[in-house]
Parts: C-alpha cells; sequence; structure tokens
C-alpha cells in the first residue's frame, strides 16, 4: 500500500523535515490536499516537521477557505534543506515557478500525490508516485490514504477533502460514483453540506468581472466539424475566462495571455466533447503545446493549461492546429 511505502521512507531517511509544495495560485483540491495530507503524516510521524507552500501563493478562494481551516502555509519553503518534498495536485514541476531550480538540484526524494495527466519529466524526477487519473481530485487521493493507513478522519480532515472534491467536481456536477461514495463517508465523518458548500461561493470580484468582458469582446470563433471553439486573449484571468466562453456555450474554449515575458495558455472543454472525441485537453493538446513554448503543460481531460514563452496568438493558433490534428 501507497502510505506504507511512504512511510517506510520517511523512516529510512530518518527524515525531520518535509516540505509540501503546491502549484502557483493553488486552488482549494491543492490547498485542501496538502493540509488534510499533513495532517496524517503528522498522526503518523508526529517527530516529522511539516511545511506546506503554494508557489505564488495560493488562490483568492484558497485564501478565504483556509480562514476555516487551522493550516498554515509559509511563504518562503526551506526547500534545500528538506529531507523529503511532496508535491501534491502538481504535475509539472515548471508550476512551483522559482523554487523549480532549487528542486532540480536536490538530493532529496520526491513524492506526487496528484490525479492530472503524468508528465515525462514529473516521472523522471519522482520517487514515489501516488497518481489516479480517473480521481476526482487529489483530496479524493489523501482520502484513500487515509483509509490505507487506517486513521480515522477528524471534523476538520473530513471538511477540507470534501471542500477539495466539491471544488474539482464542480459542486459534484461530474462527480462519478466512486466520489460520492467518499462524500458520503465524509458527511458521516461529520461535515455539514449545508454549512460547508456555501464557503466555495466567493463572489467574483470587479478585476475578474471585467477580464471576462474582454475575453468576450476579443473572441474569435471557429468551428471545425460541428464543435464550437472560442480562442481569446487577456492578460489575467485565462483560467475564469476559458471556464466563462464554455458557460455561454463554446465546446471549447482556450484562452492566452502574456505577462512580462511569461506566456499562460488556459483550456477547457465541455464533458461531451470529450466523451465524443477522446481529444484529452492535458495529455493532447497543453503537454505539446507547453514543449512547443519552451515551458510545460498538463491538466485534465476537460481542464488544461501551458506556460512558457512566445506570442499569444501564435500559441492559440497551434493549439487550434493540435486540436485539427486530433479531430482527423
Amino acid at each position: 500500500m501507497q502510505i506504507h511505502e511512504i512511510v517506510t521512507l520517511i523512516d529510512k531517511l530518518d527524515a525531520k523535515l518535509g516540505v509540501l509544495l503546491c502549484h502557483h495560485n493553488a486552488d482549494p483540491d491543492a490547498i485542501c490536499a496538502a493540509f488534510a495530507f499533513s495532517r496524517l503524516l503528522a498522526r503518523l510521524r508526529p517527530g516529522l516537521e511539516i511545511e506546506i507552500a503554494a508557489a505564488q501563493g495560493p488562490s483568492r478562494l484558497s485564501k478565504f477557505l483556509l480562514k476555516s481551516l487551522p493550516a498554515e502555509l509559509t511563504a518562503q519553503p526551506r526547500i534545500n534543506k528538506a529531507d523529503l518534498i511532496v508535491f501534491l495536485d502538481t504535475n509539472t514541476i515548471q508550476q512551483l515557478d522559482e523554487w523549480r531550480q532549487v528542486i532540480e538540484v536536490s538530493n532529496s526524494p520526491l513524492i506526487v500525490i496528484d490525479h492530472h495527466a503524468s508528465h515525462p519529466e514529473t516521472e523522471r524526477l519522482v520517487t514515489i508516485c501516488v497518481a489516479d487519473e480517473e480521481a476526482s481530485s487529489t483530496c479524493e487521493i489523501v482520502y484513500r490514504l487515509f483509509k490505507e493507513a487506517k486513521v480515522k478522519l477528524t471534523l476538520v480532515e473530513a471538511k477540507a477533502l470534501f471542500l477539495g472534491i466539491a471544488f474539482d467536481t464542480r459542486h459534484f456536477v461530474i462527480a462519478t460514483s466512486a466520489t460520492l461514495k467518499v462524500v458520503a463517508d465524509l458527511i458521516d465523518a461529520g461535515v455539514s453540506v449545508q454549512e460547508t458548500l456555501p464557503l466555495l461561493s466567493l463572489p467574483m470580484d470587479y478585476s475578474e468581472r471585467i477580464a471576462r468582458l474582454k475575453a468576450g469582446c476579443r473572441l474569435k470563433l471557429l468551428r471545425i466539424d460541428d464543435w464550437l471553439i472560442a480562442l481569446s486573449h487577456i492578460s489575467s484571468y485565462q483560467a475564469s475566462s476559458a471556464r466563462g466562453l464554455i458557460g455561454l456555450g463554446a465546446h471549447v474554449a482556450i484562452v492566452a495571455g502574456k505577462r512580462g515575458d511569461a506566456l499562460q495558455v488556459s483550456l477547457r472543454s465541455s464533458r461531451d466533447f470529450y466523451e465524443k472525441t477522446g481529444i484529452h485537453l492535458g495529455r493532447d493538446i497543453a503537454n505539446p503545446l507547453g514543449k512547443y513554448l519552451q515551458g510545460m503543460g498538463g491538466g485534465h481531460s476537460v481542464s488544461a493549461g501551458a506556460n512558457g514563452v512566445g506570442d499569444a496568438k501564435a500559441s492559440l493558433k497551434r493549439c487550434v492546429r493540435l486540436l485539427k490534428e486530433r479531430l482527423k
């Protein structure tokens, strides 16, 4: 069992410090998974000091959720002193921004706990990989680790896992039967759906609204076979804008944007697009796009992203080319 493999590694190293890292602008699934996993490690190996950090800090919604969880994030994790490094909800090292260089030269073992499509560069670095692309969220995988360890969830741990799962399944809209069974266990552990679910309903701030509207104004719409592909560019809130374009009716939405020299591309698709075409945005589009941008890309079947360097409009054209090749 994988939790025993992790604990055996900790004992073998006589580890004193473990650093848990989440991707930049970490969403609730990443933050809640890291918090719950830190609590599991603390109960299995109380002598292990643990730090949790997110590149560029947590997202706005995650910051709000942290007010209801006893979790502390550090802005400057001691990666170079860590005996053990854990990636949570993070499948590419580039998602950790400037920490990447420190991790690449580190001799510390790397554990990855994730539900995204695996990335070759991460596979090269990893010591233990706890991954399942079929899982709804990283929080669902962490829940399984609690079950493997036969550790009973406390209310606050169950609450954190519930929030992460609810976020990544869009309030259970895309939850599988296996996920709903996990959710039922979390409710049995004391989670109140009526009190907890509203925590994910953070009002959209003014700048995000403006970004979405600008993305709509700059929209270029293509039709490939029976699929509507929405393309746009905006300097911030690319992921939110892509979600908004799917809500407007696009089957696929791709939004690119530059801030300084850094280029970021967010991709979203409808569930029926993935089911009928088999095109996995993370594996089939974002991964090769990341290589094209001299960066990295990856993600889920209907939600993915890539970053690197280059021109926003050129990156959109590249995405369309990749889509057309797959649709053939």
